[in-house]
């Protein structure tokens, strides 16, 4: 009699684009230390180049960014891996209603527990993908909790003493603006669009070198990414001169427009943007709470990230759909409130 032969079919990755476990994190640490190596060897040339007032202007706004965002990336890091190496399978999927009309409103409310920036709310929303979240809760999380966190609204009251409305203004605008993006992802995001997470198989060691393991994957899967999105932002900021948003400050709509736009190309952690907000004295205060709404919701730093965690074709279309919802709810509520 013939003996059956059995195929195992391989393992289904997590994610598509994510590096193949340590190989993965070995070429990464290689090319950040290839990248040192060079600027170390490269250090007289390079100080030369930075006499030029442009060409020093735009480090200075690279690395700001690059900083800026670093730990709180590394905090959304090491959440997404506590999750993956210490929360049991289908826990955090019990916690978020099955019907995604009754969950993006649990997911927007839910950032309010996570104090961080828009760079570490990625990879946290990846992991709960992982874990059985519907794709459009987990993408309000994402754009709720750098939004609507007390460290957030803590620091836009300092930015406007005595304007609690302001403070309440951007939390209602961004709380909307998380929710109709749910909404309507839930509506019209195309399932093919995002790849199909999956947990890795669990760690033989033990949990905590699974949260090392975990945590090492996502950091240099992101973290390239958060360095290209800070090279666009400081090219950005370098190659466009003040006077061009200046000029639409006294004009209506387009002024509104004008700082939603700067809010996506100066690409400032949300728990900061508030200090820049409060400088803009020649624009309304409706345009400048669409530059609170917009920015930890879409910028270029961002648009890096989740085009490498999630793919370019999602990226191309959730962050023009983000964009419009958070200008209309910023516009909305600054008429209402402001």
């Amino acid at each position: 009699m013939t003996q059956a032969v059995r195929f195992e079919p391989p393992p289904a990755r997590e994610g598509a684009g994510a590096p193949s476990g340590p190989r993965g994190a070995e070429w990464g640490l290689a090319v950040v230390t290839g990248l040192i190596v060079v600027a170390v060897l490269a250090r007289p040339w390079l100080a030369g180049l930075l006499d030029r007032p442009a060409l020093a202007n735009w480090a200075t706004i690279f690395v700001a960014v690059a900083l800026q965002a670093m730990p709180f990336l590394v905090l959304g890091v090491c959440v997404s891996a506590a999750i993956a190496a210490f929360v049991p399978p289908g826990a955090i999927s019990r916690l978020f209603p099955h019907r995604p009309g009754y969950a993006v409103p649990v997911a927007a409310v839910a950032g309010v527990a996570l104090p961080g920036c828009e760079c570490g709310s990625v990879p946290i929303a990846r992991r709960l993908m992982a874990r059985g979240v519907t794709p459009a809760a987990a993408l309000t999380f994402l754009l709720s909790a750098p939004a609507v966190n007390p460290v957030v609204l803590v620091s836009t009251a300092v930015a406007f003493p005595g304007r609690p409305e302001v403070v309440a203004a951007r939390f209602l605008g961004s709380l909307v603006a998380a929710v109709a993006v749910g909404l309507l992802w839930t509506a019209v995001g195309r399932g093919d669009v995002l790849p199909r997470f999956r947990e890795p198989p669990e760690h033989r060691d033990g949990r905590v070198p699974a949260f090392v393991a975990t945590a090492r994957h996502d950091f240099l899967s992101a973290g390239g990414f958060l360095v290209i999105g800070a090279g666009v932002a400081a090219t950005l900021q370098t190659a466009v001169p003040r006077g061009v948003v200046s000029a639409f400050a006294g004009s209506g709509p387009w002024a509104v427009l004008a700082l939603g736009v700067l809010a996506v190309l100066l690409a400032i952690c949300s728990e900061a943007d508030a200090f820049v907000a409060a400088g803009l004295r020649e624009f309304s205060m409706t345009a400048r709470l669409a530059f609170l709404v917009v920015g930890p919701m879409v910028d270029v730093k961002l648009i890096a990230l989740q085009a490498g965690t999630f793919g370019r074709r999602f990226a191309l279309r959730f962050a023009p759909l983000t964009f419009a919802c958070a200008m209309a709810s910023a516009t909305l509520v600054g008429w209402l409130i402001l």
